[in-house]
């Protein structure tokens, strides 16, 4: 607020002085003109009877000549204030539309009212610095599942399509640049309801000046960052970012995933999905010789990934000097002749993984005729040109942004859900096609809805008070419904976490104990149904023993006397 005051009265410093000037003048001339009383007599005014005067002749609302009818010179001297004064006047209106159109002021205006709105929020948020293709995405899940964003973001343009979208919620936004500390302070990195902090810009300097200025601001708060380049990544890692995304790594991994265990990959894609999609089932890529266009960072991840499934790789690179491939084929694969040089028509798939898309598509079409049955992996690198990559439909679409936004909602849904899926990678395909199966006989083969839930005072007062009367409370207790104890609710426990030790898929008849962490799959209402079991020692009693507690004091004595 004092940034907005100093800024109006600096730009409105000349015309608030050239009004004072003319005033005065206007005044000490209106005192100096003689006048003649009632009684014929020489008077001069006030200073005070002046200044009314002229307060009333300079604004146009004029009472007259009062106190007394004015002499000629008098008249003369008000004429020549009235234009006299008028000028300054209009110069000062003229200023202050200019200063209503000010860049600078309404940018101040706008911090002022989103750090009010920041300071109002009573409910847990997460900051979301920039508005692009990835966070537009993480915003619209967290929005879905009923969580507050804050959005941070240079460019208008973008904050102008935040406005247009449709949310359950209003999300605050600010134009400005992340990387400054006051900005990040604004939008309430220090905020004891803030959740954490998402920085996805193109940019990796950008990531990690957010990164770096959070942990030295607020240490504990959780900060996901993206960063492709590996110095950026261990520069994030030394100032201890929580977790940092590297798309083109994190599509080698899943590519291999699918390769190798697609029940994995499945069951991987499923759980960070948007709750209420339906995922299609997944077309496993086939083994044998691959060709990989394109060796920057993005086809090295692939290469190194397929060639730890025993997968090999024929490399096209049109500048190996640069990328540093010894063993490539010179060229950039949109030509034929590359292709076959490369063995096209022996080929199970291709990789089409340059930065231009137009390059990319030419290579897979190119790729097809030369060999309709190769499987097909491309690159997308502008979400502008879906419409074409849409029409080509090919095998796997590589989006950065797609990828980007299902790992972080793995890290913001719940710490928990990142632990679970970390550990699933280390499980048998025919296990995570067994767990596919058990969840979709619960909750159907839309994308559910993840959440955990830790067993203390705080949140489960219920559980607790059970637990000090010596009630065992098993996993079996949060599962029924809390108005029918013999129906099950439409849930899955996908871990729990005991002592830093995670037990997967835990056993209904598991006994709870005190600090266990639970990561739950089921349908959103099951989820209001386990938070009304965890808080209502009433109702978790009646899930216990079917013995139901009147609310009333007379019903409960009257349920004494009769016992």
């Amino acid at each position: 607020m004092n940034s907005i005051l100093f800024l109006i009265l600096r730009r409105l410093r000349r015309p608030l002085i050239l009004i004072i000037v003319s005033f005065a003048i206007a005044i000490f001339g209106l005192t100096m003109m003689p006048g003649v009383d009632n009684k014929g007599q020489v008077w001069h005014m006030s200073v005070f009877q002046a200044l009314y005067v002229i307060s009333y002749t300079a604004t146009t609302i004029g009472f007259g000549e009062i106190p007394y009818p004015f002499s000629q010179a008098q008249r003369l001297w008000t004429t020549f204030s009235i234009y006299f004064t008028v000028i300054p006047w209009f110069y000062a209106i003229g200023k202050i539309i200019t200063l209503l159109q000010d860049t600078a002021l309404k940018q101040a205006i706008a911090a002022e009212r989103f750090g009010r709105a920041i300071n109002l929020l009573q409910e847990p948020f997460y900051i979301l610095c920039s508005y692009g293709q990835s966070v537009t995405l993480l915003a619209k899940a967290l929005d879905h599942m009923n969580m507050r964003v804050v959005v941070i973001e240079r460019s208008q343009n973008r904050l102008d399509e935040l406005e247009l979208t449709d949310s359950k919620q209003v999300i605050p936004h600010f134009c400005g640049d992340a990387m400054l500390p006051d900005n990040l302070i604004r939008a309430g990195i220090l905020n004891p309801h803030c959740r954490g902090l998402v920085t996805l810009t193109d940019n990796d300097e950008v990531n990690l000046a957010v990164a770096i200025a959070v942990k030295l601001l607020n240490p504990k708060l959780p900060v996901v960052a993206r960063a492709e380049r590996d110095d950026i990544a261990a520069n994030m890692a030394s100032f201890g970012t929580d977790h940092i995304i590297n798309p083109y790594t994190l599509f080698g991994d899943q590519l291999a995933m699918r390769v190798h265990a697609l029940g994995t990959y499945l069951l991987h894609e499923w759980l960070t999905g948007i709750t209420g999609e339906t995922l299609l089932p997944p077309e496993p890529p086939p083994r044998g010789r691959w060709i990989v266009c394109g060796y920057g960072r993005f086809g090295k991840s692939v290469v190194a990934n397929l060639e730890r499934e025993h997968i090999t790789t024929t490399i096209i690179e049109a500048k190996p000097e640069l990328t540093g491939c010894n063993q490539c084929i010179v060229g950039s694969g949109t030509e034929a002749k590359t292709l076959k040089e490369a063995g096209i028509e022996s080929a199970v798939g291709i990789v089409a993984g340059t930065d231009n898309d137009i390059n990319n598509l030419s290579i897979v079409m190119t790729a097809f005729e030369l060999n309709p049955n190769i499987f097909l992996v491309i690159r997308k690198n502008n979400s502008h040109n879906a419409a074409l990559f849409k029409q080509f439909d090919a095998h796997i679409t590589m989006q950065p942004t797609y990828i980007i936004a299902h790992e972080c909602l793995a890290h913001l849904i719940s710490p928990l859900l990142a632990q679970f899926l970390t550990l699933v990678r280390d499980q048998t395909n025919d296990w995570a096609n067994q767990l596919i199966s058990q969840l979709v006989s619960k909750v159907g083969e839309e994308v559910p809805e993840t959440w955990a839930v830790t067993i203390d005072q705080q949140t489960a007062p219920a559980v607790t008070a059970l637990m000090h009367q010596h009630i065992a409370i098993t996993l079996q207790t949060l599962s029924r419904q809390p108005t029918d104890r013999e129906q099950a609710l439409d849930i899955v426990p996908l871990m729990l976490l005991r002592n830093q030790q995670p037990m997967l898929v835990p056993a209904l008849e598991t006994p709870l104990m005190m600090g266990d962490q639970i990561l739950f799959c089921g349908r959103p209402e099951a989820k209001t149904a386990v938070t009304t079991l965890l808080e209502h020692d009433k109702t978790l009693t009646y899930i216990v023993d079917g013995s139901e507690t009147p609310n009333s004091l007379l019903f409960r004595w009257l349920m004494a006397k009769k016992v």
